[in-house]
């Protein structure tokens, strides 16, 4: 079953790029009682170590960085100008209401230029990032005395389920945020083989900077990202454009546009996944890019590197939307992956 008052709290909790010390905290309080030692390092990650009986490493990572907005300008009427920290589709901005977080917070709604007033040759144009602006129904002088230029600006939505599924913001990659938890409570009375570092990585969304950062400290043998990936069951995709789908399990990584996994890590993951009855899915992603990379190539001589990636669709949207089932299945998956690692044989064949 699926913690949704816990996963709410996940999502919900702001955590822009570089400014991820709201959801961090919350981070650091949920893992505590289920970590042997946790700290911060000097970029912001979360890292959480459960002792193994050896001193090899398996290091799983799951990015708490949302794509946001940072503020560069206030103009008169309380309009306010942003730059985007992480990758948006223009049109998924219209209509959104917006926090930003000042020295209190502050609602907006992302505003552009009427149909009413535009042109034929306007109408026919995609709007671009630049056309927008936020609204925040204050005066500038007054807003000026409660926000300023670099303040950080999430989206406003709240989790609902839908049928047996879960909808919300930030699924990218919040839910991947609750898998690893959930992980680390299933193993808090285990013994495993090997040390497992469960790390909660900063600066995702603009360019993999976290987990850069603690792949190179911890040096693992073995490693594991978790993130979300394209659901393409959908209208207007043809069945051989798809990616994966909801409902038909986790997904095993194969490539995507930054890293082509070990091919041991694949056939590690499929194996354990049907010894141990994961439903599960197949994903190459030829486009995009997660933390796996930095995983398997910052460490000295690089890392034994795959991902498992929770199926979900809208992506980068307010309305992201995946499977409870497929959830469950991530997070069985990793959890026997970690317990039963030394049990493979890793050596090239």
């Amino acid at each position: 079953m699926v913690d949704i008052a816990l996963l709410s709290k996940i999502c919900e909790i702001p955590g822009a790029p570089g400014y991820e010390s709201k959801i961090r905290n919350f981070i650091l309080d949920v893992i505590k009682p289920y970590a042997d030692e946790v700290k911060v390092d000097n970029l912001g990650n979360v890292i959480a170590l459960k002792k193994g009986q050896t001193n090899k490493k398996v290091m799983s990572a799951a990015h708490m960085d949302e794509i946001s907005f940072i503020v560069t300008h206030i103009e008169e009427g309380g309009f306010v100008r942003f730059h985007t920290l992480g990758g948006f589709d223009p049109k998924t901005l219209t209509a959104q209401r917006v926090i930003i977080h000042g020295k209190q917070d502050v609602i907006g709604v992302m505003g552009c230029k009427p149909i009413h007033t535009m042109t034929i040759e306007e109408q026919n144009k995609p709007t671009k990032i630049h056309d927008y602006f936020i609204d925040t129904g204050r005066s500038s002088k007054d807003l000026k005395e409660i926000i300023g230029i670099g303040d950080v600006i999430t989206r406003e939505r709240s989790l609902i389920e839908m049928g047996n599924c879960i909808n919300a913001k930030s699924l990218d990659n919040r839910i991947s945020v609750y898998i690893l938890i959930e992980t680390l409570k299933k193993l808090q009375n285990q013994v495993i083989p090997y040390d497992f570092y469960a790390v909660f990585t900063v600066q995702e969304e603009v360019g993999l900077r976290g987990a850069t950062t603690a792949a190179s400290a911890i040096q693992p043998n073995y490693a594991i990202a978790l993130d979300v990936t394209v659901a393409s069951d959908m209208p207007g995709l043809q069945p051989h454009e798809y990616i994966t789908s909801l409902g038909k399990g986790t997904a095993i990584k194969v490539m995507d546009g930054s890293v082509i996994c070990d091919y041991r890590m694949v056939e590690y993951m499929k194996k354990v996944a049907i010894e141990k009855n994961v439903t599960y899915q197949m994903e190459v992603l030829t486009a995009g890019g997660t933390d796996t990379a930095p995983l398997q190539r910052s460490g000295m001589g690089g890392s034994i590197a795959g991902a498992i990636s929770i199926p979900t669709r809208y992506l980068h949207q307010v309305i992201e939307m995946c499977e409870k089932d497929d959830v469950i299945a991530s997070i069985n998956l990793l959890t026997h992956c970690i317990t039963d690692i030394a049990n493979f044989d890793w050596s090239h064949k």
